[in-house]
């Protein structure tokens, strides 16, 4: 898919939140989209655990990215460790960054300019360059903290998108309901697919399709 737009680097980060199946189809749609040059990969410690229980994989590295879906050359796998990948660095060029799903704990050192890996470090660096950062929090509840982490880092520069689901589109499995926000992360990455999803006053066509449907 190509619409003349130029080509972007993203980065992607799972993190020790459950939910990693959105993590998934996002990376897929990422290294088979066109307007995608590089997708950095990376996957936290806990981040691997949980891959691992969700999908059946092992915990190295390599096991998860596959149970992630990479296999495209696109895609550039970091360890968590690496603070000298080029991610970690302000003068490389990577247009936004995404954390899904973002664990409370990630949020709360980013909020408070802690980087004590790669991911907190390249968020820091999206910050402070006034590059996309959108970071999907999966807690409920939220306690004060919580909260008070999302208006820093809101204030900051970042984009908090909590994984919560619509229901007005009546979705009928997990996976249309990953679907559909991955489909709002890439807009907001600016890298729209569909408009399947998208309120026109009375509906939209995914609500339609499942209305026909019955």
């Amino acid at each position: 898919m190509t619409d003349g737009t130029a080509s972007k680097r993203v980065t992607l980060a799972v993190t020790g939140a459950g939910g990693t199946g959105a993590a998934k189809r996002l990376l897929l749609a990422l290294q088979d989209d066109d307007r995608v040059e590089q997708v950095h990969l990376v996957v936290s410690p806990a981040g691997r655990k949980l891959v691992a229980f969700e999908f059946g994989a092992a915990e190295d590295p390599q096991s998860v990215a596959r149970a992630l879906g990479a296999s495209s050359p696109k895609i550039q796998v970091h360890d968590p460790e690496d603070l000298t990948a080029p991610i970690a660095s302000g003068s490389y060029r990577n247009d936004a960054m995404v954390v899904l799903p973002c664990a409370a704990g990630v949020l709360g050192r980013v909020a408070q300019g802690q980087a004590e890996d790669l991911i907190e470090r390249a968020a820091d660096v999206q910050l402070k360059q006034r590059r996309t950062l959108l970071l999907c929090l999966r807690e409920a509840p939220l306690n004060l903290i919580h909260l008070r982490n999302m208006v820093a880092v809101t204030e900051a520069g970042a984009i908090v998108y909590p994984m919560i689901p619509t229901y007005y589109n009546v979705p009928e499995t997990l996976a249309e309901l990953q679907e559909e926000l991955v489909e709002r992360l890439l807009e907001m990455l600016g890298l729209p697919r569909t408009d399947r999803y998208a309120w026109d006053g009375s509906g939209t066509p995914a609500r339609r399709e499942h209305a026909t449907a019955r």
